[in-house]
Parts: C-alpha cells; sequence; structure tokens
C-alpha cells in the first residue's frame, strides 16, 4: 500500500512540507509506504480545456500532472498540502490540481484523499474545504482527523512548536493506515468498491 503527498509549497522545506512529513512518518511507522512529491517553482500552467486528455488519459500539457497519472495504479491514497494564500490555496497547487483531476478523471475513485493546509494565522478552514472538493467529486473517500487539517506558524520551526497542529497530522496519518488496511482486508475476502451508476447531467438552463 502507498500514499502519496504532494506539497503544493513553493518552499521545499516550509510549513507545509513540516505537516505533510509528520503524516507521511506516522503512515511509515503504519508500515505504509510514502512518497512526498515537491512541485518545485516553475510556473504550472492551468487547464486550458482543449479536451485531449478525455482521448489520451494524459494533460496535453507534459509535467508532473501527468508523472503523477502514471503513478495512479500503485497508489491507494494522496494528501495534498497547501499554503494559505489569500484564504485560498497556492495557484501553483490549484493550477495542478485542476489538470490532474480532469486529466486523471475516473483513475482516483476509491483512493483516499486528505488535505493539509499552513497559514500564519487565518484562511484555513477555506482552503480546506477548497482542497477537499477535488475529492469528493472524485468518489473518493475523505479521511478525516481530531481536527481540520491545518497547522500554524511562520516558519517551520513555528509550526513544530504547534502541538495540537502536529497531533491532528499523526492522527490524520493512523486515520490513513486504518482505512487503507481494512479496506485491504475487505478486498481479499471479496468486497470491492460499489459499482457506479452511469453518470447523468442535469443542465440548468
Amino acid at each position: 500500500m502507498k500514499v502519496l503527498l504532494i506539497n503544493g509549497s513553493p518552499n521545499k522545506e516550509g510549513c507545509t512540507y513540516t505537516a505533510l512529513k509528520e503524516v507521511a512518518d506516522t503512515l511509515d511507522k503504519n508500515s505504509i509506504e510514502t512518497e512526498i512529491m515537491y512541485l518545485g517553482v516553475k510556473p504550472i500552467a492551468g487547464c486550458i480545456a482543449c479536451g485531449s486528455c478525455s482521448n489520451t488519459g494524459k494533460c496535453f500539457i507534459d509535467d508532473k500532472v501527468n508523472e503523477v497519472i502514471e503513478k495512479l495504479p500503485e497508489i491507494d491514497g494522496i494528501v495534498i498540502g497547501s499554503p494559505v494564500y489569500y484564504a485560498g490555496a497556492s495557484g501553483q497547487i490549484t493550477s495542478f490540481l485542476d489538470r490532474l483531476f480532469f486529466a486523471g478523471s475516473g483513475k482516483f475513485e476509491g483512493k483516499l484523499g486528505a488535505a493539509v493546509v499552513s497559514c500564519r494565522r487565518g484562511g484555513a478552514s477555506a482552503t480546506f474545504d477548497q482542497l477537499n472538493k477535488y475529492f469528493t467529486i472524485n468518489c473518493m473517500p475523505v479521511v478525516s482527523s481530531q481536527y481540520w487539517n491545518q497547522v500554524h506558524g511562520f516558519t517551520p520551526d513555528d509550526v513544530r512548536k504547534d502541538l495540537e497542529g502536529l497531533q491532528t497530522m499523526r492522527t490524520l496519518g493512523s486515520h490513513m493506515a486504518w482505512l487503507l488496511k481494512c479496506i485491504e482486508i475487505g478486498r481479499q475476502n471479496g468486497i470491492e468498491k460499489p459499482e457506479r451508476e452511469t453518470p447523468v447531467r442535469t443542465n440548468f438552463i
């Protein structure tokens, strides 16, 4: 079992990474393989609505979006981390996720999802809500913790002093590991994910 953690901050080992690392360390202790992916600082293009992904299964813009799509068959859970910018997720992670979830579409179904946000003071709950919407529109069970998955601080050292925030990350990691193991036991006993009905689209004109 493997969980991919995506760092949507321009700071490779900043506050967002500190939170994600706490989750990853807990997953590792529970025998779940982890990988933390750093998106880097280069601009990430938004979706250009070309529609080519519906035919190819990958994004026309060949970058880390396609790298994640290729990894999906071996991934059982995804944790998305972002700093808070103006009470929302970073533009970088937003552009990345718009393309990833549109091009990847049904490949996310049944995989566990969780969002982690870091902020100096406010805007965390709005960002948390924004990120969770990617999971809930793609038939992904959302993993919860003991509080909203957020840490506070201006520097990684500040975050390490946020004992409640770090505990929330550890609880999240424990819950994700537990659910992954439960799903695997169910699969071994013939319990598969639910079959979906043919999608119905209603246009409000």
